[in-house]
């Protein structure tokens, strides 16, 4: 991030604020990707973007009705091996950061965009695996 860029931790707050508060659940499933509200987050960890702080997720594991894993996707094309590439979703080419794998609240899920297929996913579980 360059410098002279100042975060909205202030604008973040008050989206965490109404986030923290849904009391809704939806039903989710691992493989689905969904918008998420990541937030304005410290140093390099990956934000949400937007006025609403989010971006996609594909969801890794669901643990419960509560809490899932998660990794974010990006438009990036980085070639390392901490982006993997999953394909076209929502009209652009896209891949996930496996490198900021992490556990999120269900209230920071929102609208399914797609299901990723089981092929493409089992390789994101494997290169997770490799990785740890």
């Amino acid at each position: 991030m360059d410098s002279g860029m100042r975060k909205e931790f202030d604008s973040w707050n008050k989206i965490k604020k109404e986030t923290d508060g849904r009391t809704d659940r939806l039903l989710y499933k691992k493989r689905e990707i969904r918008w998420c509200t990541l937030g304005a987050n410290i140093g390099f960890e990956q934000d949400g973007t937007g006025s609403g702080f989010a971006r996609p997720v594909l969801v890794i594991k669901d643990f419960n009705q509560h809490v899932c894993l998660v990794v974010p996707l990006t438009t990036s094309t980085k070639e390392n091996p901490y982006h993997y590439k999953i394909g076209e979703i929502d009209g652009q080419q896209a891949s996930v950061i496996i490198s900021q794998l992490r556990l999120v609240d269900t209230k920071r899920l929102y609208k399914k965009i797609a299901t990723l297929n089981e092929k493409k996913f089992s390789a994101i579980i494997k290169a997770i695996k490799d990785m740890l």
